[in-house]
């Protein structure tokens, strides 16, 4: 029995009650309750009468227990409260104030007193939030989401309080699970699948910001590994969230909150930043209530924000907070010069910040139909935009003009239906539809192609940008999601069996094509300014040059069917759950047949996922050997949240629907151009009639597998909670994953010439003279591992001082971070052997992280409540790379991209290196030494071996209770400190690592005739980088009033 789960009623009473409580994983939208019936005795009670009140709504259920004293109340709405009361003629037992959690089943053992002893409260809210569960999950709460310093109104704000989930705040906030990429997550909504379905973005949304109100969550409950076969569509953690629903009270609320440029940090390490001015406010309502008592209830909210993206980059000897040091002013202001007088065209001014928008709509309908039935229907939408920088890298420069500006639309509606037919068999149905467009759109519009200028400054270099980003020159994205499901639970004496179907089907229009106004490399300002173009790349619709004909049109369906059974053993007090769950895919949507890939390769192009499908069984344990400890485990096999842009790529590169061009040194000045014939603005009418004709580069399809295995995850879960007799908890869990079948990106175009470098890694050529014809594949061997172990220590204590302490190690070995939404990216972006990788260090790999989360809360003045909440963490830095300059001497098809890792002398004198003329030798192992690399020497630096700092932040929130109007209402203003240490001192709180790819260039290298590399350039590497926007206080002032 756990009796720290109940209020605080001393310990006779409870042992004389014989009352326990446990929740098991069940319903992804809703809650249950389970209960044992036992008579004073200790004898099995079947025959009594449960009824089962919602406090909110007047909604009465009532059960019979059967021959094993169970019974079994499903599709509850989450929270409560609830009372539950048992009446036989062996006695009564009557619970108030119970409390339920999203995705849980309660599990009550109640013995009957024939006269009552006491009416018991359970609280509302838990001491520990793995409580009952069979694996790592973590479950937030109304209390919880009120009391989090949530700056950004995200449940990514609440998320991160577990020490497992890193929200990346140096890239699009994505949440990474026990170092996985975010990619691999599902973000639930109401049972509707709300995540990135396509795969583009980082943050796991799809859209630019959470896509409904703060306001409108009830619960939020984030699983790491659920042995719930309901559960599905993830590998690497599952966020499940439900709205509010109304109940007979006319309740609702508004809120406002501020800040501007002047609650802002401008200074990091006793440097004035050069910071613009903007204001940025938020505002929103929520309001639910009766349509009809105690039958039909209405819920509604919206949120607007009317706000600034922010930038912060600048030349290296500026005063901006990031620094390229590749780039000095006097080069900046001479390509600007160059860009205005010879070529014509405004490259945009150094902003600081541009407004932007967003907006945010939810209504929900509850209806009660009778006692045995209710149906709940959600609509949400939400449309907002940012302004992106394209390339941001550490050694990268835009100008303002190769901004672009992303609008993202989200629309989703949802049924549900929840029917108890008997004492035994409930059942829930559920159907939904949700719709997406984003568009994307350079901010000075595509007229002038992307120009990209390498610079050099100090021994640092930068790519330097303006006009239209190349990969915003025709994109388009829309995809439509249905889904639906049926679902059964049957009570069968002391088992739960449940079964159930789900559909999915997913439709997706995506028209991304690169270089259509085209893409100009220049190697420096010099050649920019002659038009002496080092490479001139445009692509485009084979035939038409109309990039509309190129997109990609494709769909598919997954079907899913289960089957689990929840066993209970009321004598042992342990919960057994085993299932199977089955995954399979159709879909009659082929790339087109390019004749070419089977005359080469010796299969065809025509490939997509249909016919592929995955058994998954899970077994799920929880156990209560004593009042004070509870154990908890389980081995079970994922799959899902592989992102179908991958997949999207073989839509299009497929050589027939769009054709890519490559022209090397090219004067512009000299080379006939489309249109009025002026450079850049037009391109050159060689490639564009190539195109035309269909006379495209050797290479550059896309392919997946025909043996492609839907990629998949064993996780393998032990943990314990252990409450103390001073009411403190000590949690700990352990998670490893064992990755099956992982995803990544061939050249097979590429074959091992039997050559080796000097270290021993291989040399690649050509097999048919053509190069980056890139195959979606499996990896073949050991496709790597996630392991995590994480404690917790937390204590509520009566002075109203609620806190946790929280400690996770992660260690993540992975073949491919698979970084990217196109094959090129995901190929390049992988920093090792490119055919063959091998286990390394993951990009996404947190190995060490501290979280603190406090909250006091306290009366300064009567009857107004003065709350203080705290969140801090610390954790160590990602790991970074270093890498030679190119790889052409590796026979790399992108031989141009820094990716190979380095190779390290083991001192001046390695025979595997000599060093030209130019080396700065003294510079170079200088440098090795400060990076602590000299222990790879002789060798090759392992991928990501060294980690970034380590990085404290802190934020606090105080909020105030004022008088209210009225009696019942509640008004209080806030206000929020994110980062508070660097508010108090500027050295403290600031963050530095790598930037992406987490890989950067150090030695200029060659392959000399005796098998040696010769080191011909050290190139000053960056190293890490401020990233300016995590590292600056800001402030929030609002106020709320709810009613």
């Amino acid at each position: 029995m756990n009796t720290h789960r109940l209020s605080r009623i001393s310990g006779a009473v409870i042992f004389a009650l014989g009352l326990s409580t446990s929740a098991m994983a069940a319903d992804t939208t809703s809650s249950s309750i389970r209960g044992n019936v036992v008579a004073e005795s200790g004898e099995i009670v079947s025959g009594a009468t449960i009824t089962v009140t919602d406090t909110r709504t007047g909604s009465v259920k009532t059960f019979t227990s059967n021959a094993s004293g169970t019974f079994s109340a499903r599709g509850l709405q989450v929270g409560g409260p609830y009372t539950i009361e048992v009446r036989d003629a062996k006695g009564t037992k009557v619970l108030n104030d119970v409390f339920l959690t999203l995705g849980d089943t309660l599990n009550l053992n109640l013995a009957l007193e024939s006269d009552q002893v006491e009416t018991i409260q359970v609280t509302g809210r838990r001491i520990h939030a793995t409580s009952g569960a069979n694996g790592p999950t973590n479950n937030f709460g109304l209390e919880d989401l009120e009391a989090a310093p949530a700056i950004n109104r995200d449940i990514k704000d609440l998320v991160r309080i577990d020490p497992r989930i890193y929200i990346n705040e140096s890239r699009g906030d994505g949440i990474q699970c026990t170092g996985a990429s975010p990619r691999f997550n599902s973000f639930t909504v109401d049972g509707i699948r709300t995540n990135d379905n396509f795969g583009l973005g980082t943050s796991g949304y799809p859209t630019i910001r959470i896509p409904f109100s703060y306001d409108s969550i009830s619960q939020v409950n984030v699983e790491l590994a659920p042995f719930d076969v309901q559960y599905g569509g993830f590998t690497a953690c599952n966020i499940n969230a439900v709205t509010k629903s109304g109940s007979n009270e006319f309740e609702g609320g508004f809120f406002y909150d501020y800040t501007n440029d002047s609650l802002r940090g401008d200074e990091l390490e006793g440097e004035k930043l050069a910071t613009g001015e903007f204001t940025e406010k938020r505002y929103g309502f929520n309001v639910g209530g009766a349509i009809i008592q105690d039958k039909l209830f209405f819920f509604t909210s919206y949120e607007k924000l009317e706000g600034s993206d922010l930038f912060d980059r600048g030349t290296a000897d500026s005063n901006a907070a990031v620094k390229v040091e590749g780039l000095s002013q006097a080069d900046y202001d001479e390509i600007l010069d160059i860009s205005r007088n010879v070529y014509g065209y405004e490259p945009g001014d150094l902003i600081t910040s541009l407004p932007v928008e967003d907006e945010k709509i939810m209504a929900k309908l509850d209806w009660i139909i009778n006692e045995s039935h209710r149906a709940a229907l959600v609509y949400n939408y939400n449309e907002g935009n940012a302004i992106r920088e394209s390339d941001g890298d550490s050694n990268e420069f835009e100008f303002s003009n190769h901004y672009y500006d992303q609008v993202a639309e989200f629309e989703s509606l949802v049924g549900s239906w929840y029917a108890d037919w008997t004492d035994d068999f409930s059942t829930e149905v559920r159907i939904g539809m949700a719709d997406f467009e984003q568009n994307v759109t350079p901010l000075a519009g595509t007229d002038f192609g992307e120009v990209q200028i390498r610079t050099q400054n100090d021994g640092a270099r930068a790519t330097v940008y303006l006009g239209a980003d190349d990969s915003r020159h025709s994109n388009r994205l829309t995809y439509d999601t249905t889904t639906a499901k049926i679902a059964g639970t049957y009570l069968l004496g002391d088992h739960i069996i449940s079964g159930g179907y789900e559909y999915e089907k997913l439709d997706v229009f995506n028209l991304f094509v690169q270089h259509t106004e085209g893409e100009f490399r220049f190697d420096s300002i010099e050649d920019f300014r002659n038009g002496e173009a080092a490479r001139v790349y445009y692509y485009n619709a084979n035939g038409t040059n109309n990039p509309n004909d190129a997109a990609a049109k494709f769909g598919y369906e997954i079907h899913t069917a289960y089957i689990q059974d929840e066993f209970f053993s009321y004598e042992h007090d342990l919960t057994v759950t085993f299932g199977l769950r089955y995954d399979w895919y159709k879909s009659d949507d082929y790339p087109v047949e390019n004749p070419l890939i089977e005359e080469l390769y010796g299969f065809s192009n025509r490939q997509n996922l249909d016919g592929e499908g995955l058994l998954q069984p899970r077994l799920g344990i929880n156990w209560q050997p004593m009042e004070e400890l509870e154990v908890r485990g389980g081995i079970g096999l994922y799959s899902g949240g592989n992102p179908n842009v991958w997949l999207g790529n073989n839509y299009q590169n497929n050589g027939i629907v769009l054709i890519q061009t490559q022209e090397r040194g090219v004067n512009l000045f000299e080379t006939e151009m489309t249109g009025d014939g002026r450079p850049v603005w037009n391109v050159p009418q060689n490639q564009y009639d190539a195109v035309a004709a269909g006379d495209g580069s050797a290479g550059g399809i896309n392919i997946l597998d025909p043996n492609f295995e839907v990629p998949s995850e064993w996780k393998y879960a032990i943990g314990a909670t252990y409450y103390f007799d001073n009411d403190y908890t000590l949690m700990a869990d352990y998670l490893y994953t064992k990755m099956k079948n992982a995803a990544v990106i061939r050249d097979i175009t590429r074959v091992d010439t039997g050559v080796d470098a000097p270290d021993g890694r291989p040399i690649y050529d050509s097999v048919n003279g053509r190069r980056q014809d890139f195959m979606l594949t499996n990896v073949k061997g050991d496709s790597g591992h996630r392991e995590s172990f994480s404690l917790a220590l937390s204590k509520s204590h009566d002075f109203g001082l609620d806190w946790t302490l929280a400690y996770a190690y992660t260690n993540t070995e992975e073949v491919s971070p698979m970084t990217s939404s196109v094959a090129f990216s995901n190929y390049l972006n992988n920093t090792t052997d490119p055919e063959n990788p091998g286990l390394g260090t993951s990009n996404y790999e947190i190995p060490h992280r501290f979280t603190l989360r406090l909250s006091y809360t306290v009366e300064l003045f009567d009857n107004l409540k003065t709350r203080f909440s705290v969140f801090g963490s610390a954790n160590e830095g990602r790991p970074y790379s270093y890498t030679f300059d190119g790889g052409s001497m590796f026979g790399d098809s992108v031989g141009f991209i820094d990716r190979h890792l380095l190779y390290i002398p083991d001192g001046a004198n390695d025979p595997n290196v000599v060093y030209g003329p130019d080396f700065d030798q003294d510079a170079f192992f200088s440098y090795l030494e400060s990076e602590g690399l000299t222990k790879f020497g002789g060798k090759a630096m392992p991928r990501n071996s060294i980690n970034s700092d380590w990085w404290t932040k802190f934020d606090i929130k105080i909020s105030q209770e004022l008088p209210a109007f009225a009696e019942g209402h509640r008004a209080k203003a806030f206000f929020v400190i994110e980062n508070f240490g660097n508010f108090l001192n500027d050295d403290w709180g600031v963050m530095y690592e790598t930037s992406f790819p987490r890989a950067q260039e150090m030695v200029d290298a060659s392959i000399n005739e005796n098998g040696q590399y010769v080191y011909e350039e050290f190139i000053q590497p960056t190293g890490q980088t401020r990233v300016a926007d995590a590292s600056l206080w800001e402030m929030r002032f609002g106020i709320r009033y709810d009613f």
